[in-house]
């Protein structure tokens, strides 16, 4: 799962940096964002990205629960377990001002840095049990957009504190679009729904975590239709400005709506039952590259940014084309990317105990 949503995910990057329709105002940060012409080309090649961040922070909380779970089981103390998470969160949150705002020529703290804030924050809440962390969960993105509005009136900037932590900001030459708590609320949830896969492993849970996946993922994008039918709150103040697909599909990413949430993770969710109950049948096969991608992610994130947003802010090749260099730039992009990351799949493998480990 975490392969497939690498693959449309370089559509968007290659768009943001190289097609000069591209469409970005999934907020209400933007004055114009319910009005704004929408054509669907353009907005169906950034929605169908809307999916990467969710699940890649979701499969994040996941793939840390079991991996703690793994090493309790091997005898590794609470502090040592810790110490490695935040290591590891410290020097994801680190790629942003460095590695990533060298690209764009410009301070950036986007998604790593929340994705390795909240890493960091799961030393404290794992410690908690599994109904609090799914009632943090889901109560931040019921009640989300209530806290939100005490510190936010868009359209317009919040203040950087508030940006940093559950609202958004586009002023100047830094701009927050990922606070931390509401991808903490979503890395949360994989983390219970991880602890439900090692406890169905150990014959405690009942329901296989397909069919949990599958129940969640039908009850989620059945709220998102009354949601987003009802046009007003849980959209994260982005309504809709009319009834074509478009502005039904034009959810809030910055910050993370209820609406958007509830569409993103019910689509991720049947997506990964669907998976599920496809392996068993159909195998696992080494070199495919839904594995390959999935296993190198941050490699592969790392290098098509820094290539795609040098290119684009040094080599002056920033908005050069449409929708067509989107697509032939992704393309070439992945073609590329496969043998490179199967080289540092075994690089990696090779260098075990290396700082490797953290890429």
């Amino acid at each position: 799962m975490r392969g497939f949503v690498m693959i449309l995910m370089i559509f968007d990057h290659a768009s943001m940096s190289f097609d000069r329709n591209h469409l970005d105002s999934d907020s209400a940060l933007y004055a114009d964002a319910m009005t704004m012409a929408l054509p669907a080309a353009e907005f169906f090649t950034r929605w169908m990205t809307h999916i990467c961040a969710p699940t890649f922070v979701f499969l994040a909380g996941t793939a840390l629960a079991l991996s703690i779970a793994r090493r309790e089981a091997r005898g590794s103390s609470a502090w040592s377990i810790d110490r490695e998470i935040l290591i590891r969160g410290a020097f994801i949150a680190l790629l942003d001002p460095t590695v990533i705002s060298l690209g764009l020529g410009r301070l950036s703290l986007g998604v790593l840095f929340a994705i390795g804030l909240s890493m960091m924050c799961m030393t404290v809440v794992r410690r908690s049990p599994d109904w609090v962390l799914l009632a943090f969960g889901v109560g931040w993105f019921v009640l989300g957009e209530w806290l939100t509005g005490l510190v936010w009136s868009p359209p317009g900037s919040a203040s950087i504190p508030a940006a940093l932590v559950i609202a958004t900001s586009g002023d100047g030459a830094l701009s927050i679009k990922y606070p931390v708590v509401p991808w903490l609320a979503m890395m949360s949830l994989g983390w219970v729904f991880g602890r439900h896969m090692t406890a169905y492993a150990s014959g405690i849970a009942r329901r296989s975590p397909a069919q949990v996946l599958f129940i969640a993922g039908l009850m989620a994008l059945a709220l998102f239709a009354a949601v987003r039918g009802l046009n007003g709150y849980g959209n994260m103040f982005l309504l809709r400005g009319n009834d074509s697909w478009q502005q039904w599909l034009h959810v809030s990413k910055y910050p993370p709506s209820l609406a958007y949430a509830l569409l993103e993770l019910g689509l991720m969710s049947l997506g990964l039952a669907a998976m599920l109950k496809l392996e068993p049948a159909i195998g696992v096969r080494r070199n495919g590259p839904l594995l390959v991608f999935g296993q190198t992610a941050m490699f592969y994130y790392l290098v098509h940014r820094l290539v795609f947003d040098a290119t684009a802010s040094w080599g002056g090749l920033l908005d050069f084309g449409t929708i067509s260099a989107t697509y032939g730039v992704g393309v070439v992009a992945l073609l590329a990317l496969y043998p490179l990351c199967r080289w540092y799949r075994g690089f990696k493998a090779a260098h075990a105990g290396s700082v490797l480990k953290y890429l």
